[in-house]
């Protein structure tokens, strides 16, 4: 049996254009992480037999994005209040995975000291790449 790893490898390419965007492997188990500042704003595991994409997200839109999508629920060993976790599945097309991964670096952008913010996260406007 095949892992659909197309979310993980769609958030792995968002994250990786994203300003101070740093990629890092975990010493334990099997999560990589990203981060921006020193601060995670993405993780990637498996859970039994399917690969997920675990992001920050503010509470209000992490509710209605769970009650819209069969593909998103609660974050995975994470506070189940700001962080979703994304699975492969047919409601998650690569421009929702770009918005998602986008929307969770500013979140932890907005939550740096001014003088460390790669990025304005109330100005940022960041272009999907046209692949």
């Amino acid at each position: 049996m095949h892992a659909d790893r197309t979310v993980q490898n769609r958030a792995a390419a968002r994250a990786a254009e994203l300003p101070a965007s740093e990629h890092t492997h975990q010493f334990t188990g099997d999560w990589e992480a990203w981060k921006v500042g020193g601060k995670v704003f993405m993780l990637q595991t498996s859970m039994p037999g399917e690969p997920v994409v675990i992001l920050k997200a503010d509470p209000s839109d992490a509710e209605t994005l769970r009650a819209s999508h069969t593909s998103i629920s609660r974050g995975y060993h994470m506070n189940k209040k700001h962080w979703i976790t994304v699975r492969p599945g047919a409601d998650i097309g690569q421009a929702l995975v770009d918005d998602l991964v986008t929307e969770s670096y500013l979140l932890v952008v907005a939550g740096l000291p001014r003088q460390n913010r790669p990025v304005d996260p109330d100005t940022f406007s960041f272009l999907p790449s046209a692949d």
